[in-house]
């Protein structure tokens, strides 16, 4: 981003690389082949397209990471994918369908969400330059870390309903659950929640949140949070030491937001320096 100059596009030059490249890195999967990766990922999350070219989009996913384990057994890497065939496949201790499917979830999630994440994150430390200039000259990871929980806090990403199913009879809130009956969760409801944090609708860097429900909650809670975590801590660390005047290329009011996904996220953030 830096070597072609302002104005830029900090989503697709910063904020979708980073976590794209990292995860195909992490799983084996060519760089060359990320932005197929990255375009039928954001069909599948595109709630405006049918059912059907949502489908096609998974099944092309599924049947690329399919062949890839074939070729990783032939020709195994250091990378996740090779150990799960060598370790897991060829001792029959899974099947190639379900490694491929595993395979496909962790490209999705290992990119779309920490992209939109830093995205989302760069522009709300925009709107307070302060917090920005704090993070350019301080040495001190707590306080990285803690801004990276604030946000994920703050903005909440995951925007769609948490489905639970009860197993049994509970009392939750006062209200009584019966096994059998669902519950519908809203993730930015409970970050919100006054009795979780005090004045919620600020942007707190000093706000102690690190049991925010930004990565789920339990035993369902992502599982590539701690990648996120530091993904995050580098990116936003970075922009603020490397590129200090870092600004909106356009009013705030001409942004526009993925209205249409289930994870919040930006079209695109133009910006300058």
């Amino acid at each position: 981003m830096i070597a072609t100059g302002p104005p830029s596009d900090l989503v697709r030059e910063f904020a979708l690389p980073v976590p794209s490249l990292v995860i195909a890195l992490l799983l084996g999967v060519p760089e060359e082949d990320l932005d197929f990766f990255q375009r039928n990922t954001a069909i599948t999350l595109d709630s405006s397209v049918s059912d059907e070219q949502r489908s096609q989009a998974f099944a092309a996913m599924y049947l690329y990471i399919h062949e890839l384990t074939q070729r990783k057994q032939r020709e195994p890497g250091d990378d996740l994918i090779s150990r799960l065939v060598t370790d897991y496949v060829m001792t029959g201790q899974l099947d190639r369908d379900t490694t491929a499917m595993t395979g496909v979830i962790m490209m999705q999630a290992g990119h779309e969400t920490t992209a939109n994440m830093i995205a989302l994150g760069t522009l709300a430390l925009l709107d307070r330059p302060e917090v920005f200039h704090r993070l350019g000259q301080t040495d001190d990871h707590s306080l990285v870390a803690n801004i990276v929980e604030e946000l994920m806090r703050y903005l909440t990403i995951v925007q769609s309903q948490v489905d639970r199913v009860a197993t049994q009879d509970l009392v939750i809130g006062g209200q009584l659950v019966r096994a059998g009956e669902r519950l519908l969760m809203n993730l930015p409801a409970g970050n919100w929640d006054d009795t979780f944090a005090s004045h919620p609708d600020q942007f707190d860097v000093e706000r102690k949140t690190r049991g925010h429900l930004g990565f789920g909650y339990g035993v369902h809670q992502c599982i590539g949070q701690n990648l996120a975590r530091v993904e995050m801590q580098v990116a936003f660390a970075s922009l603020a030491r490397r590129l200090p005047s870092l600004q909106l290329a356009v009013p705030s009011a001409d942004l526009t937001f993925k209205a249409e996904s289930g994870i919040y996220g930006m079209n695109e953030l133009p910006v300058t320096w």
